[in-house]
């Protein structure tokens, strides 16, 4: 399953979160707004502290596909499927 790091104020992470669902994908969302320790723990794995974070399955960093910009323009490009499905 996808995994998406968001914060509830975030409209990236939204757009995000509806591009995964057009494609038929299930996502799990991590809403990180009010979990300092978590965010700690995200931000080891991908070295990064902006939202959305997009992962293929579990949240380890050879699975990060980065942010929405990032899964915008692979989905554009018609990558982003044979992306999720061969992660």
């Amino acid at each position: 399953m996808i995994t998406i790091i968001t914060k509830d104020y975030c409209p990236y992470c939204t757009m995000a979160k509806n591009l995964i669902s057009s494609l038929w994908f299930e996502y799990t969302e991590v809403d990180i707004t009010d979990d300092s320790q978590k965010l700690r723990e995200i931000v080891q794995i991908s070295r990064m502290m902006t939202v959305p974070q997009i992962f293929a399955w579990e949240i380890k960093t050879e699975n990060l596909l980065w942010w929405y910009s990032d899964i915008l323009t692979l989905n554009e490009k018609w990558l982003l499927i044979e992306k999720l499905k061969n992660s």
